[in-house]
């Protein structure tokens, strides 16, 4: 049997100040969202565990999610935060080294006010460092940063990223074309990856249906190839739009018609090849 692996999902302790991105409008997230909770949902979705990834922008985070991966068998990786602008980035990576599921690092360039924020040196320098410590990299980024995006990738083509949820793409307002040619640029590139996840989140939480997401990601499998998409639930957060049982089934209309072998690329083999995750 194959391995299932959800590879986008976060844990947090809910504090208003430091989660202040979770608005009104997204109440049903306003609370403790812990591994106890989600492994009973992978078990119930037949998933065999997950790749947590930061939200708070602190080495604090990156520390608790390697304490949480340490403690619960079925988070396989974690993605987390450091400063990749620091001065000393190079010693910083070099202590995180010794912890055998940190996989990767990930900076919210999508909220980031510096239009030019993927073209800072400070941030360039902290990049060229991951390839030598074998990280990998989130690209957390709305469409209009793809164009930015893909000069920032293409400045380092041994290096591993992955575009997290396909870029966000304008669902709700039915905006695709534009986007779409962007997508197709940075998939150009080899060395960068494309989770297909947190589509839901982008469209009309109350009124969409699961076709108005197919072009979406139907556009993500074309231009990245099977061998270079990955599933993610972007569980808690999806779950202002659905639970998890209706992100999975809207993937699994999408990948309905492909082989066995591609589907369990999509839903784990690929993320285990990305992340280097241990079974």
């Amino acid at each position: 049997m194959n391995t299932k692996i959800d590879a986008h999902q976060h844990f947090w302790i809910y504090e208003a100040e430091k989660h202040d991105w979770i608005d009104d409008s997204m109440k049903a997230i306003r609370r403790n969202f812990s591994p106890a909770m989600l492994l009973d949902v992978l078990k119930q979705n037949d998933f065999d565990g997950c790749v947590s990834v930061q939200v708070d922008q602190t080495e604090e985070e990156t520390n608790n999610l390697l304490h949480l991966a340490d403690k619960n068998s079925f988070i396989k990786g974690v993605v987390g935060w450091i400063d990749l602008q620091a001065p000393d980035i190079k010693e910083r990576l070099h202590y995180f080294s010794q912890f055998q599921y940190l996989k990767g690092y990930r900076h919210i360039v999508q909220a980031e006010k510096d239009p030019a924020f993927l073209e800072r040196p400070l941030f360039l320098n902290g990049i060229k460092h991951l390839h030598e410590f074998d990280l990998t990299y989130d690209i957390l980024i709305y469409p209009h940063q793809l164009k930015m995006a893909t000069r920032f990738a293409a400045s380092f083509p041994y290096q591993r990223f992955i575009l997290d949820h396909i870029a966000k793409p304008y669902i709700k307002k039915g905006l695709i074309h534009e986007w779409k040619k962007d997508l197709k640029q940075i998939a150009a590139l080899e060395n960068v990856w494309c989770k297909i996840s947190g589509l839901v989140t982008e469209a009309d939480w109350y009124n969409y249906t699961a076709e108005d997401l197919f072009p979406y990601i139907e556009t993500a499998i074309e231009a990245f190839g099977i061998n270079r998409v990955v599933y993610g639930s972007d569980w808690p957060v999806c779950l202002v739009a659905a639970d998890y049982e209706k992100v999975v089934s809207i993937m699994q209309q999408v990948f309905e018609p492909f082989s066995e072998e591609d589907k369990a690329k999509f839903f784990g083999l690929n993320a285990i090849q990305f992340y280097k995750l241990n079974n």
